[in-house]
């Protein structure tokens, strides 16, 4: 327990991100958890899976951990390495793998939304994201750590009957499921000594993860929220009015890939409408699709009429880091909102200089504390890099104790949460750390006196402390400032594109809040509680953990208006209305200031309000993915195992190839390997959805320096509702060579709306 304090407490961030480790044995050890993967749940494979099981437990009578019979097709279970290898060559068998391990990766977030950053004309009666409309109460399923079913945000007063549809349980249903949440599974872990929680059994959220996503997705109106008086609001879901289904799949110690699909398959069963998982794999450990159970479940939840939301990964900002990118999941990267926590710093004089951070500090507002540079305390065996950035054991204690000390950040070897340890065990009574990223987001230090201050404020305080005998500073505690400009820009830590695993399909799809959302949290967590004080009722944390769930709220809305829309189709209209534009009336940047691109935020912003009303969608279908995944390197008997809907008469092209997954009809374009002034060809439908028959949409195209492109043709002209017109992009490079990745939109437009589609062109 004493470790998950430290790893919680002093890692908020770093909790949320997304982590994975190997969960089978190490080399040369054969036993471990194994996953048969078999395809869709239709009659032939449920033969193929009973008699599979019924044979591996007839050798190991406690083999079966998971078993997969609802949409998906499959088991996970104690198998040794030479069990699975021969698992794996029967026939029905997609894939035989190791059980991974994933991690985990609002009051003012959905005002920020609504009003801030809104440029797609609103015309609907219905827009209002705050309730469900139409009748159709959307049932949005939750794959996390649990939930705290007595928080306000899940109230159950003033809802309806619970939609008739509905076939799931609440296995812990004494006073747990309330009609707001109406369905509530756990699933245990394989590893007998993961649960030290005592969760065996029962969805109850004991991390506070699962319980700040879910209010955060569908959480009901609660006013006078608040964390300790920070961030004063009323908190509400992105759609109060839609029902939740938690689906408790992780514990402190991860989520296991076994727990992950037996979710899936039961909320295939259950009803659910919309999926939101806020975890997944880092860069450093992307599995192919068919290894991979969030690809996998999301995939088989697609066919049956589910929309799935995922977080992109908190390993940005570097490039090719973004995760759970499969074709059929709506992909979320994470901004900042128009709201900042500041924590200044007062140095002798009254000089000012701006922080960032949550804490409450009590050092006094008069600077009157002695001030250091990690570099002045340098032990003689230590670099000088090592103690400006005040990494372990490179600093002298007396020099440090009872002082506010200046650290760096440039240095990877340590986490910032290191150095706030070092400082505080050498007796230091606060840290001013300079580092322009997470200057963008501030993180909770509780009562310790810790700020974040940016490069060009560093100067500042630098020449302040070499031209003064005895520098003395304070440092504030929080203070929270409102419509904060610019906002949004991309979270420092939100993991960019291109896709590691598919480069032609452009990855992440859309952004959202991220950064220092206040939402639900557990009761009586005492890691998060100030001495003194009672447990709050909610908490203020980032990552795209986050934006996820702003995101499955919206597709929920969207559900509520339009029930018979497909998944594609959702996912095409909240993309296809997204903005690029911050409250500056600027293009959205990233945490340093550049011009954000695709590979940032996908199709840009999500809007609370274009999204009900897209005029025309990308319906991305059941043969577009099976083709991806011939283009991909699957042969056709394989992908007649994985789909349950492969239609008659399917055959993977005879010239299959990764290029031509461009192809798919998807709401964004990327097209690779354009050199030599050659020219590649790409065609997408779009369906009239407006529910206007006449419509005509004219052409306007943003193409980047270096690249033709033309469109064919250049009006769409709509008869009728649900009519499907094509229209063909021709790329085609003006330079011998793309010196960059460059990107662009083709954007469709009538009198009242607006359909964009972002593309990225490379010669790589």
């Amino acid at each position: 327990m004493k470790g998950y304090a430290i790893c919680y407490v002093l890692f908020p961030i770093l909790f949320v991100a997304f982590l994975v480790e190997s969960a089978g044995a190490a080399e040369g050890e054969k036993d471990g958890v194994y996953i048969v993967y078999m395809g869709a749940a239709t009659g032939s494979s449920k033969n193929d899976h009973a008699q599979l099981l019924s044979s591996v437990l007839k050798r190991r009578k406690n083999a079966l951990v998971q078993s997969y019979v609802h949409g998906i097709s499959g088991f996970a279970a104690r198998l040794s390495a030479t069990e699975a290898q021969s698992i794996a060559k029967t026939p029905g068998v997609v894939s035989v793998f190791r059980d991974p391990v994933y991690q985990l990766h609002t009051t003012r977030s959905w005002d920020f939304l609504k009003y801030g950053t809104d440029v797609v004309i609103d015309s609907s009666p219905n827009s209002d994201s705050n309730s469900s409309s139409g009748g159709y109460d959307s049932i949005i399923g939750i794959l996390d750590t649990g939930i705290s079913p007595e928080s306000e945000s899940f109230s159950g007063k003033d809802l309806g009957p619970i939609p008739s549809r509905w076939n799931g349980t609440c296995v812990d249903a004494h006073d747990f499921c309330n009609g707001k949440i109406i369905g509530a599974r756990a699933y245990n872990s394989p590893d007998d000594d993961d649960d030290d929680d005592g969760l065996d059994n029962t969805p109850r959220d004991m991390i506070g993860h699962g319980t700040h996503v879910a209010s955060t997705a569908a959480g009901t109106v609660v006013p006078d929220a608040s964390y300790y008086g920070l961030a004063t609001g009323t908190a509400k879901g992105g759609s109060p009015g839609s029902r939740i289904a938690m689906y408790r799949v992780c514990t402190r110690y991860g989520c296991h890939g076994s727990s992950i699909l037996a979710a899936f398959s039961d909320a295939i069963k259950d009803g659910v409408d919309i999926l939101s998982l806020s975890l997944g794999s880092p860069a450093s450990f992307m599995l192919d699709y068919k290894e991979d159970p969030i690809a996998i479940g999301a995939f088989h939840a697609v066919e049956n009429g589910i929309t799935v939301v995922c977080s992109a990964g908190n390993d940005g900002p570097s490039e090719e880091t973004v995760t759970n990118v499969a074709p059929w999941i709506l992909t979320v990267a994470a901004t900042t909102i128009d709201r900042k926590f500041e924590s200044n710093v007062v140095l002798d004089g009254g000089k000012v200089i701006k922080g960032e951070a949550i804490n409450f500090a009590n050092i006094g507002t008069s600077p009157v504390h002695p001030l250091v540079y990690g570099k002045s305390a340098k032990k003689t065996d230590a670099t000088e890099s090592e103690a400006r950035n005040c990494n372990p054991d490179s600093m002298d204690g007396e020099m440090i104790k009872g002082k506010i000390v200046l650290c760096d950040n440039d240095d990877d070897s340590y986490s910032f949460y290191d150095k706030e340890y070092e400082v505080q065990s050498l007796g230091g009574i606060g840290l001013v750390l300079v580092d322009d990223k997470m200057s963008g987001v501030a993180s909770n230090y509780n009562e310790f006196p810790l700020t974040v201050i940016s490069s060009k404020d560093a100067p500042g305080i630098l020449s302040y402390l070499n031209s003064t005998k005895n520098p003395v500073a304070t440092i504030l505690p929080s203070t929270v400032v409102s419509q904060y400009k610019p906002a949004p820009t991309i979270a420092y830590f939100s993991s960019r594109g291109p896709s590691s695993l598919s480069r032609n399909i452009l990855k992440p799809d859309i952004a959202a809040p991220g950064v220092d959302i206040l939402a639900a949290w557990m009761a009586n967590d005492t890691e998060v509680t100030l001495k003194g004080k009672e447990s709050p009722k909610f908490n203020i944390i980032s990552g795209t953990s986050m934006s996820c769930p702003h995101v499955s709220g919206m597709a929920a809305v969207v559900k509520s208006q339009y029930p018979s829309w497909s998944p594609s189709a959702i996912k095409s209209a909240i993309m296809s209305t997204a903005s690029q534009i911050n409250n500056m009336k600027a293009p959205i940047t990233t945490e340093l200031g550049a011009i954000a691109t695709a590979y940032d935020y996908g199709a840009g912003e999500i809007s609370t309000s274009g999204a009900l009303q897209p005029g025309l969608v990308y319906e991305t279908t059941t043969t577009d993915y099976l083709n991806f995944l011939c283009y991909h390197g699957y042969n056709t008997s394989t992908i007649e195992v994985i789909s349950k809907d492969v239609p008659d008469g399917f055959t993977c092209p005879k010239e299959s190839s990764v290029d031509l997954i461009s192809n798919i009809n998807y709401p964004s374009i990327a097209v690779f390997n354009l050199t030599g002034k050659q020219s590649k060809n790409i065609t997408r439908t779009l369906t009239n959805v407006a529910g206007d028959g006449n419509s005509t949409y004219s052409l306007t195209i943003e193409a980047p320096s270096g690249l033709t492109i033309t469109v064919s043709p250049t009006s769409l002209q709509f008869t009728k509702n649900s009519q499907r017109l094509s229209y063909q992009v021709i790329f085609t490079t003006t330079v011998p060579s793309l010196l960059k990745d460059v990107f662009g939109s083709i954007i469709w437009t009538n009198k009242k709306l607006k359909v964009r589609t972002p593309f990225v062109a490379s010669s790589r």
